[in-house]
């Protein structure tokens, strides 16, 4: 009954077009992006009880729901920020445990599977939404939905690569820009349903994860049923191998050799550190701006800004890897952190003149680095360890996601609750995170100074490379 997910059913025809294949792992991308638009929910979700209790007249405009306060048992926006944490640990473990099986079985079996366990991660939240238990969530959208993003991650990238080997960069920014655009949809998306279904005493939130949740298991349906992958050997017409180049490599590392090689930990903490300095601030932009610009920006506004820096992520995911193919991969690095470090230490001067102007441009230029850092990644790993098991090896690699989602959101949720807790208003607590985001990607920026080409002895062998065919 499920043949047609068989890796077999999906080789391409010949002269099957491989501009085919962006709309397939678009549909998968777009819907799993969701995740960046994760924060338009935790202020809701932490008046879950409160709104029932300080019930006003009428139903509740949701713009005007950060007024209502929190009941005891309400949660708080630290534990809600461990939702978005783990489901981007769990994103990466399942794309180093399952890097293997994706590359075996083919991307519509990958994309198949990514959309049951997403769509599974919203019914299970939105009954932990309605019994009001945050475990149910945790398992939910972080566990199971995390396995969803992993394996809906990483399903396309490898096949993108495969089809085009002329403007790999761009391939992988057309795989990934989809992820970063989620956001843009989802955003407003939610802000829309939440409004459809709160009442006077409720906060519509289960409801609208239970609507998204068949929504993007349709959509990801329809990528797994278009996805193909193309003939073994098969090159586009006019192609032309490009110059030989120090940093890309024409030989293969086999998946689990990339790990005993410092270019593999050295690109790993290039990741971690990027994205620990963005996804902390993302997966809090809309309370964050919120509470840095009380009184101008509003709860609509602050979806507006994330939906906004959705675009600026997608956008910069296909401009930046595009760059890289012109550039390099290492040099379009070191303008993310050389730049990145001056944008952060700005952040906190747009808020201690009440600049928002100032405030938003800094962060659509980070978020587009940011974004620009996931895409440029796997062309990366191609150029340091060959095609053959590029998709296994950015599984792997996608475990310093893991960490950095973590690490994120920590530092700034925590940092936060303690400047409060000392004293300091919320429009200053976030500024010592900021300057600390700044220091780590200087540490990036060395990193990545010493990555070189991989050592000949990691490399396959002409006949280790046939027996892996």
């Amino acid at each position: 009954m499920l043949g047609f997910l068989d890796k077999s059913r999906t080789i391409a025809p010949a002269g099957y077009s491989r501009w085919l294949i962006p709309p397939a792992a678009l549909c998968v991308h777009l819907c799993i992006g969701q995740a960046y638009a994760y924060s338009v929910f935790n202020i809701p979700l932490s008046k879950l009880i409160g709104i029932g209790a300080k019930a006003p007249g009428g139903a509740w405009d949701l713009h005007k729901l950060i007024a209502v306060p929190s009941a005891p048992d309400d949660w708080t926006l630290a534990q809600l920020g461990w939702i978005f944490s783990l489901g981007i640990f769990f994103l990466g473990v399942s794309a180093a445990l399952l890097g293997r099986w994706v590359e075996e079985g083919g991307p519509r079996r990958a994309m198949f599977t990514a959309a049951l366990c997403w769509a599974a991660g919203f019914l299970l939240s939105a009954l932990g939404v309605y019994v009001h238990n945050i475990w149910l969530i945790y398992i939910g959208y972080g566990v199971i939905g995390g396995f969803g993003l992993g394996i809906g991650y990483i399903s396309p990238v490898s096949t993108l690569i495969k089809w085009f080997p002329d403007r790999p960069g761009m391939a992988t920014g057309m795989a990934i820009m989809g992820f970063g655009g989620g956001a843009f949809i989802a955003s407003p998306l939610s802000v829309w349903l939440m409004g459809k279904f709160t009442t006077q005493t409720h906060v519509g939130v289960a409801e609208t994860f239970i609507v998204m949740g068949l929504i993007y298991l349709c959509f990801m349906m329809i990528g797994a049923w278009l996805v193909k992958i193309p003939a073994p050997g098969w090159k586009p017409e006019g192609f032309v191998a490009p110059p030989p180049h120090p940093l890309i490599t024409t030989n293969h590392v086999y998946v689990y050799q990339a790990l005993k090689t410092p270019q593999f930990w050295l690109i790993w903490w290039v990741l971690c550190l990027n994205v620990t300095a963005g996804i902390g601030v993302l997966g809090q932009a809309s309370a964050m701006s919120q509470e840095m610009f009380p009184g101008h920006i509003t709860a609509i506004a602050a979806s507006g800004l994330v939906g906004l820096m959705s675009l600026f992520n997608m956008g910069g995911r296909f401009a930046w890897a595009s760059t890289s193919d012109f550039i390099g991969r290492k040099n379009t690095y070191f303008v993310f952190f050389a730049l990145g470090t001056v944008l952060y230490a700005i952040v906190p001067t747009s808020g201690s003149i009440g600049s928002v102007p100032l405030f938003v441009i800094c962060f659509l230029v980070i978020i587009s680095m940011y974004g620009g850092g996931f895409s440029t990644v796997p062309a990366y790993l191609k150029d340091m360890f060959g095609t053959r098991y590029v998709g296994a090896i950015h599984g792997l690699l996608l475990t310093a996601w893991s960490m950095a989602g973590i690490f994120g959101p920590v530092l700034v949720n925590y940092i936060r609750a303690y400047n409060i807790a000392h004293g300091i208003p919320k429009a200053q607590a976030y500024n010592n995170t900021m300057y600390i985001m700044a220091v780590l990607l200087v540490i990036g920026f060395f990193c990545n100074f010493f990555i070189k080409a991989v050592n000949s002895r990691h490399h396959m062998t002409a006949d280790e490379a046939e027996q892996m065919i």
